[in-house]
């Protein structure tokens, strides 16, 4: 009985296989974070041109992305009377009749329904690159 043979030789190469798309991953999860935070970032400054009563520009201008960690995230800057402005400072109600504007926390809903478009638009980006 005749047998058969095959001789394959497998070669790896491309982006899966050099490296790049490791590194167009997780430069993708990087710039997720980005513009989910920078999303943040524009829905609370809309809100506080709305909710502030007498706005100075002072604490507008400390809002701001910042990275944490892996990540990023939108702060005041650690403004000392932002914990009053978002309702969740001591001398907020009862000690006062002012129960904060609740901007940071109205805004998180927000930015967290625009989140997966957000992905998904940033993944066609890179999937046209050739690299996902």
């Amino acid at each position: 009985m005749p047998g058969i043979e095959f001789d394959a030789k497998m070669v790896a190469r491309g982006p899966m296989f050099d490296g790049r798309t490791i590194k167009a991953l997780h430069a993708y999860k990087d710039e997720i974070s980005l513009r989910i935070a920078e999303e943040g970032e524009k829905l609370i400054r809309q809100r506080l041109k709305v909710v502030l009563q007498h706005p100075t520009g002072y604490y507008e201008s400390r809002i701001s992305v910042d990275r944490a960690g892996e990540g990023y995230r939108v702060s005041d800057g650690d403004v000392i009377y932002g914990p009053w402005l978002e309702g969740v400072g001591s001398r907020n109600s009862p000690v006062t009749r002012f129960p904060g504007y609740a901007t940071f926390r109205r805004t998180k809903p927000l930015v967290d329904q625009r989140a997966r478009s957000i992905a998904v638009q940033l993944l066609a980006r890179y999937k046209a690159m050739g690299l996902i």
